[in-house]
C-alpha cells in the first residue's frame, strides 16, 4: 500500500508537470515519447552495465575468493544469467499488476525494485566476512533486479513505433536501442575513474560500490520520466486507442507461440554480439593479459562511441533498404565477424581495439532494429504482451548466458571456440528471416 501510494503521489506530480508545460489542449509533444524511451532505456542498461563489470572486476575476489580467477569469474558469470531467467517471470507479474492497479503503479513497484536490488548490491559485505550467505544475497539481488527489468515493460517503444511515419519507421525504432551504448559509455567511465583514483585494496573494498548507488539515483530520474508519459490522460488514450494494453498471457502464447519463438531468434545475431564485444572481452584481458583494467574500459568506452553512431545509422539505413533486409545482411556480417576477430584479442592493444572497433560498428546497426524485429510480429491486441514476452525470450536466449559460454569455450578450446558461439547466433537470425515469410513482410 506504501508503494502504490507513492505511485500516485508520482503520478499526481508528473500531471501536475504536464499541465503547466502541454499544450492547451492536454497535448504533449510527440517528441517527449522518444526523450522517456532513451531515459528509460538507458537507466536499465546503465545499471546492467555497472552488475557486469563488477561480476569481472569485484565478485571474483569478492564473493568467490576460495576459487582461483578463472573459476570465480565463471561462477560470478552463473550468477549474471539469474537475472534473464528471472526475467520471464517478472513479465508475468507485473502484467498483472499493470491489468489490476495500471501501468504508473507498475512501474513505479518495478524501477523501485530496480533501483534496490541494485543499491542492496552496494552494500553487499564480501565472502570472508558473512561466508556463503554473500553468494545467496547477490544471487537474490540479482534475481531481484531481473524480474524488475521484466516489469520496467513500459509500451513506450511500442508507442513510439506506432506513430512513426511511415517512411520513418526504422528511425524511430533505433530510438529505444540508443540505451544500450549510453548505458555502457557511463558504467565504463565510472569504472574506469574509480580504477584510475584509487589503490587496488581501496577500490576492491569501497570504490566499486559508487557506481550501484549512482544507479538507483538514475532509477529515480527514470521513473519520473517515464510517468510523465504513462500517467497523463493523452497518452493513455493513446495507449488504448492502439490496443497497447496487457492481453492474458496464455491466451497470448497460446495464439501467437510461434511469433514469440521466431521474433525471438530474428534478433540473436545482434543480441549474442552484445555480450560478446562488452562483457567477454572485458573478462578475457582481466584474466589472460596483463592489460589493466582502466584502459580496457577506455577502448570500451570509444566502442560505445561507435555503437551510438552504428544505431543512429541503422535508422537511416533501415528506412531505405528494409530493416529484414538490414538485419540479414548484418547477420551476415556478424557471421564473418565471428571467424576472424575473437582471435584479435590476444594481439595487444591495437587487436584489443581493432575488435571493439568493428564490433560496435556492427553491433550498432543490426542492434539499432533489433526492437523493430522483435514488436513487428503481433497483431494489434497481443502486441503490447507479445512484444514484452519475446523481447524476455529473446535476451534469455542470445544474451542471458553469452558471457559465460564465450569464457568456458574460449578458456578450454581457444579465442576461435567463442566465435563458434557467436557464429550460431548470426545463424539462428539469418534461418529465423528466411523460414518466417510473414516475419519478413511485416517488418521490411
Amino acid at each position: 500500500m506504501t508503494v502504490q501510494t507513492a505511485s500516485h503521489n508520482a503520478e499526481r506530480d508528473a500531471r501536475a508537470i504536464n499541465a503547466r508545460h502541454a499544450h492547451g489542449d492536454g497535448h504533449v509533444d510527440p517528441n517527449e515519447i522518444a526523450i522517456g524511451v532513451v531515459i528509460g532505456r538507458t537507466s536499465e542498461f546503465f545499471d546492467f552495465f555497472v552488475y557486469a563489470i563488477a561480476s569481472v572486476l569485484v565478485f571474483p575476489a569478492l564473493i568467490f575468493p576460495f576459487a582461483d580467477r578463472l573459476t570465480g569469474t565463471l561462477y560470478s558469470f552463473g550468477i549474471f544469467a539469474l537475472a534473464f531467467i528471472a526475467r520471464p517471470i517478472g513479465s508475468l507479474i507485473f502484467l498483472s499488476v499493470d491489468q489490476v492497479l495500471g501501468r504508473g503503479t507498475k512501474l513505479t513497484i518495478a524501477l523501485f525494485l530496480l533501483g534496490g536490488s541494485t543499491a542492496a548490491v552496494a552494500f553487499l559485505p564480501g565472502y570472508e566476512t558473512i561466508g556463503g550467505w554473500a553468494i545467496v544475497l547477490l544471487s537474490l539481488f540479482r534475481i531481484g533486479q531481473g524480474i524488475a527489468l521484466g516489469g520496467a515493460w513500459d509500451g513506450l517503444a511500442s508507442l513510439l513505433a506506432l506513430n512513426a511515419p511511415e517512411n520513418k519507421r526504422g528511425w524511430y525504432a533505433m530510438i529505444p536501442q540508443l540505451g544500450a551504448p549510453l548505458g555502457l559509455i557511463v558504467a565504463s567511465a565510472l569504472f574506469a575513474f574509480f580504477l584510475t583514483t584509487l589503490s587496488p585494496a581501496d577500490f576492491l573494498d569501497w570504490g566499486w560500490r559508487y557506481p550501484f548507488f549512482v544507479a538507483f539515483a538514475i532509477n529515480v530520474v527514470a521513473l519520473f520520466a517515464r510517468l510523465r508519459m504513462v500517467s497523463t490522460p493523452h497518452y493513455a488514450a493513446m495507449f488504448e486507442s492502439r490496443e497497447l494494453e496487457p492481453s492474458h498471457v496464455m491466451e497470448t502464447i497460446k495464439s501467437d507461440w510461434r511469433n514469440i519463438v521466431i521474433g525471438a531468434f530474428a534478433p540473436l545475431a545482434s543480441f549474442a554480439l552484445f555480450h560478446m564485444v562488452t562483457v567477454f572481452p572485458l573478462s578475457w584481458v582481466q584474466l589472460f593479459t596483463n592489460q589493466r583494467a582502466e584502459r580496457f574500459l577506455s577502448i570500451e568506452i570509444l566502442g560505445g562511441i561507435v555503437g551510438v553512431i552504428g544505431v543512429i545509422a541503422s535508422g537511416l539505413i533501415a528506412d531505405r533498404v528494409g530493416r529484414r533486409y538490414l538485419l540479414g545482411v548484418t547477420a551476415a556480417g556478424i557471421a564473418a565477424f565471428s571467424g576472424f576477430a575473437p582471435q584479435l584479442l590476444s594481439a595487444g592493444y591495437t587487436g584489443e581495439l581493432t575488435f571493439v572497433l568493428i564490433g560496435f560498428a556492427l553491433l550498432g546497426v543490426a542492434f539499432g532494429q533489433s526492437s523493430g524485429a522483435v514488436a513487428a510480429n503481433f497483431g494489434s491486441t497481443r502486441r503490447y504482451t507479445g512484444a514484452a514476452l519475446t523481447s524476455d525470450l529473446a535476451w534469455l536466449v542470445g544474451a542471458g548466458f553469452a558471457p559465460l559460454v564465450g569464457l568456458l569455450l574460449a578458456s578450454n578450446f581457444g579465442l576461435i571456440a567463442a566465435g563458434g558461439y557467436l557464429l550460431s547466433g548470426a545463424l539462428a537470425t539469418l534461418i529465423a528471416l528466411g523460414v518466417n515469410k510473414e516475419l519478413g513482410r511485416r517488418i521490411s
